[in-house]
């Protein structure tokens, strides 16, 4: 029997002993009977910073025949094992993944553990040669358009602060969570509130999930680029690859929110799409400590407090929106571009957060009346940007600003700013009304104010804006079934996870995979059943 023990709090010095046994209080059970005590969520509650407090939920399994007293805090748990519903369909050939982000990823094993053989393919390389040609691009401002941050094994959440956060609510979540740990993920995910894995640990996860998947008969394909897929209307696909054809009845397209030229085939193809709002704007770093004190006041630099994080948002009476995305304590800000020619930023840490700087996107929200009905107007609309942030620099270097600049408060430069950037391989002093449409910095500029009503300093004159982000989202939705997710266009295509404009992050994008993995079991038996 187990049972869980809500909302223990106790100051963030007392060790974990002091919250066993105020649960073992609360939950009038005798200790004789408590077989096995542990964490189950973790968080922060900084609101009093003279007494900043974790709160728990801890987890208690009884013998058989324990008593305890059931109360608001105090619930049993009952767990439920679902299984599978599998179909009586045949499958002449296995299923076919279209892109190894955590979507095509999580599809992948689901089909592979359940006996469906799945074949990937993967328009980048594997995690290995995939770090190389990030860091190559990162000395050297040589880029590869097929191994980036965005493309390659593990999708762009590789190079990312690997949050585990999302705002669905899906029992899959959980699935999620325990299927990283399994795969070499560390076991605080299982139980804070904001887990997060870092870009080191998660290329050594999506290196031993391809693995299981090869062990379990799945194939996948790495620098294998989809160029273009033909279909009879009864759900049989071929899809012409730099490295053959494939042939299936059920194909899971995941791609991610980058594979414009993907996009673009499929349009050719009239597979249909709308666009969707996405957000567009720039990095912002501000020194780690500034964050901690703002945040924890003296208790800033404790080594017990985890590094400070926030999210903020505001909303003007237009109806824009501008707000903080991928907030990356102690992080990088990196070089995400995935075309020739084009800047663009993102975030990243690794799973210490140790680095000096914290970095956040500060992004505002854009839709059809900015760029009207057409999915290729959306796309060119966040391509325009990079681009023009490549000729403003001439090169592969970040336009950048202080914020005192940006704000027009002063005419301090960012070399002279006591922030250092980091991203490489460099930054550029350029003035952003340069760069975006007047909406975007217009709003940037009110962001920045109110957010600094919010966290003290946070608009400080030596912070820095590095631009342009423009991959927050997909800028497309690739429109799909309701009920089975299957494509409106195309008899067994199954759009999937961000690309396909269904998910917003590493979870609810695994989430999504496993959601379309199941629906081809419930239609098809196993490979060889």
């Amino acid at each position: 029997m187990q049972i869980y023990v809500e909302n223990i709090k106790i100051n963030f010095k007392e060790d974990i002993k002091v919250a066993y046994e105020t649960a073992i209080k609360t939950a009038s059970v005798k200790s004789k009977d408590v077989e096995k005590i542990f964490v189950i969520k973790k968080a922060v509650d900084a609101r009093k910073r003279d007494n900043i407090c974790f709160v728990y939920t801890i987890g208690i399994n009884l013998s058989k025949g324990a008593k305890f007293r059931l109360s608001n805090n105090v619930k049993e748990v009952t767990e439920k094992n679902e299984t599978l519903e599998v179909g009586a369909r045949k499958l002449d050939n296995p299923p076919v993944i279209v892109g190894f982000g955590p979507s095509g990823m999580f599809s992948a094993i689901e089909l592979a553990r359940m006996g469906y053989k799945p074949i990937v393919i993967e328009r980048g390389s594997d995690v290995e040669n995939r770090i190389k040609a990030v860091n190559t691009f990162k000395k050297c401002g040589i880029l590869d358009v097929n191994s980036n941050i965005q493309f390659g094994e593990g999708g762009a959440g590789t190079f990312s602060d690997g949050k585990l956060t999302t705002r669905i609510n899906d029992v899959r979540c959980k699935k999620v969570i325990n299927l990283l740990y399994e795969f070499g993920a560390p076991e605080e995910i299982l139980y804070e509130a904001k887990p997060h894995i870092g870009t080191d640990y998660l290329q050594k996860v999506v290196k031993n999930i391809r693995n299981e998947i090869i062990r379990l008969g799945g194939k996948v394909y790495f620098n294998t680029c989809l160029l273009d897929i033909k279909h009879n209307g009864m759900g049989n696909i071929t899809l012409t690859t730099n490295n053959g054809e494939f042939n299936t009845s059920a194909m899971v397209l995941a791609i991610g929110h980058s594979a414009r030229d993907t996009f673009r085939m499929l349009i050719d193809n009239n597979v249909t799409m709308t666009v969707k709002p996405f957000s567009v704007g720039a990095r912002i770093e501000h020194k780690q400590q500034l964050i901690d004190k703002s945040l924890y006041g003296d208790n800033a630099g404790n080594p017990l407090l985890p590094k400070g994080e926030y999210h903020l948002s505001h909303r003007d009476n237009s109806g824009r929106g501008v707000y903080s995305f991928c907030m990356c304590p102690g992080g990088l800000v990196v070089p995400a571009a995935s075309m020739e020619n084009t800047v663009v930023t993102n975030g990243m840490s690794y799973f210490s957060r140790n680095g000096e700087n914290a970095n956040s996107a500060i992004v505002v929200g854009v839709d059809s009346k900015d760029f009207g009905e057409n999915p290729l107007d959306a796309i060119a609309f966040q391509e325009n940007i990079e681009r023009n942030a490549f000729n403003l620099t001439g090169s592969y270097n970040a336009p950048c600003m202080t914020v005192s600049k940006f704000l027009g408060k002063g005419k301090l430069s960012v070399e002279n700013s006591s922030v250092k950037p980091t991203y490489l391989p460099n930054v550029k002093d350029i003035d952003f009304k340069n760069l975006f449409p007047k909406q975007v910095t217009e709003h940037l500029e009110l962001g920045l104010k109110v957010f600094g009503t919010k966290i003290r300093n946070f608009d400080d004159d030596n912070a820095l804006l590095t631009a342009p982000e423009t991959r927050t989202s997909s800028p497309i939705r690739i429109v799909r079934n309701n009920e089975n997710y299957e494509s409106v266009s195309v008899k067994g295509m199954y759009p999937c996870g961000e690309g396909a404009g269904y998910a917003g992050g590493i979870i609810s994008a695994a989430v999504d995979g496993l959601k379309i993995a199941e629906e081809i079991i419930k239609q098809y038996r196993p490979i060889d059943s």
